[in-house]
């Protein structure tokens, strides 16, 4: 049996104090009670501030999936509540290369939790909804600095709400309003966000572009303002703008 790795080096442990988790502890601390029951809220939003290689966030994910398809009425109905799960959880971490495996395992774990789930409802995985998911996966993860709240170029932590919009009527899809607020913002409690921020750094690279040598992601900075248009939250992959 192997045993689960806590330190990467006794260098990172002195100069950071990277320790990551054991899934003992991870789970023993996300079978609280009061933890338990925010899980079962599928809008209930969690932030991790050291994510780490996302012991938290993984499992976490994988419990509030659980949930979404327990409370799913019908394929599209699921492909809906997949997404919303996977929209409300967040994390911050600081080194880059806990950032490349903590966006893999989101997408890897919310891959197999969301075929798991369409093999037992009888469905087929919408390629929508996995696009879609690495869009988000990409927008809640964010690499920088949870005490400066500034990532690696002293620009403020930027992260995205998506906020469900009302039904028509109880069979329709859900739509989402995809807000952007700075990790201060949050903090402060300020909720007048316009959806708008400065700078935009593109998400159109693929999920594992950050393993490219000649990516470069200063490149993919624009000085521009980003007004994002309400739609299926299974269509947040399109990215539409006001523009």
């Amino acid at each position: 049996m192997t045993s689960e790795k806590i330190i990467k080096s006794s260098d990172r442990v002195k100069n950071i104090g990277e320790v990551f988790t054991p899934l003992k502890t991870v789970n023993l601390m996300l079978d609280q009670p009061e933890i338990k029951a925010k899980i079962e809220e599928l809008t209930a939003t969690f932030l991790e501030p050291a994510a780490g290689e996302g012991a938290f966030l993984v499992e976490l994910l994988r419990r509030k999936m659980e949930v979404a398809l327990k409370q799913s009425k019908n394929i599209n109905d699921y492909n809906d509540k997949s997404l919303i799960a996977l929209s409300t959880l967040y994390g911050i971490e600081l080194m880059e290369d806990n950032m490349e495996v903590l966006v893999m395992r989101m997408y890897r774990q919310f891959a197999e939790s969301y075929n798991k789930g369409m093999f037992m409802l009888g469905g087929q995985p919408d390629k929508q909804v996995l696009d879609s998911a690495i869009v988000i996966i990409q927008a809640n993860m964010v690499q920088g600095n949870a005490l400066t709240k500034l990532n690696a170029s002293g620009e403020p932590l930027i992260f995205s709400e998506w906020k469900l919009l009302p039904k028509a009527r109880k069979d329709a899809r859900q739509k989402v309003q995809r807000l952007e607020y700075t990790f201060q913002d949050i903090l402060d409690g300020n909720e007048e966000s316009d959806g708008k921020i400065n700078k935009e750094v593109a998400e159109d690279i693929d999920l594992l572009s950050f393993l490219d040598e000649d990516y470069d992601p200063e490149k993919d900075v624009e000085d521009k303002k980003v007004n994002y248009l309400p739609v299926k939250i299974t269509e947040v992959y399109k990215k539409l703008t006001d523009e």
